[in-house]
């Protein structure tokens, strides 16, 4: 999470939302992303695809089996959806995400039993230290306004 928390550090430096993941195969870091969608003006260009994509060049395959993915926030539904498609094996998160959460916070994808992979889920991993980031960021944005 410590690498994924640098990633959403990246990202609040190039004036994005703060969020950053990681994908990790055998202990080792295969994929780096941060939230970019308002400079790539891409609104798939969240954290979690930039570390698919990175990770799937890596391997040469769009498959990511055994691979876990480290993101500071909870993903939303499009980034879920990811990561099933990718065959993702463990998603391990941060803080939570009461508006977007995929989850479980709004819905939790990951438990829905008509979809033809599952992962297994890691909550709240260093949550505090990933909601500060961006609960400084939302703040600072609120006191130019």
């Amino acid at each position: 999470m410590l690498a994924a928390l640098e990633q959403a550090r990246k990202a609040q430096a190039a004036g994005e939302v703060p969020v950053g993941a990681v994908v990790v195969k055998d202990g080792e870091i295969i994929g780096v992303g941060f939230n970019a969608p308002i400079s790539g003006h891409d609104p798939t260009a969240h954290a979690e695809i930039r570390a698919l994509r990175d990770a799937a060049n890596t391997l040469g395959n769009y498959r990511l089996p055994g691979c876990e993915l480290y993101v500071t926030l909870e993903p939303c539904a499009m980034c879920v959806g990811a990561m099933l498609h990718a065959r993702i094996a463990r998603l391990i998160y941060g803080a939570a995400d009461p508006k977007t959460g995929a989850c479980g916070s709004v819905i939790d994808l990951f438990a829905e039993p008509r979809l033809n992979h599952h992962a297994s889920l890691t909550k709240g991993v260093m949550a505090e230290e990933c909601g500060a980031l961006l609960r400084e960021f939302f703040a600072e944005r609120r006191a130019k306004v």
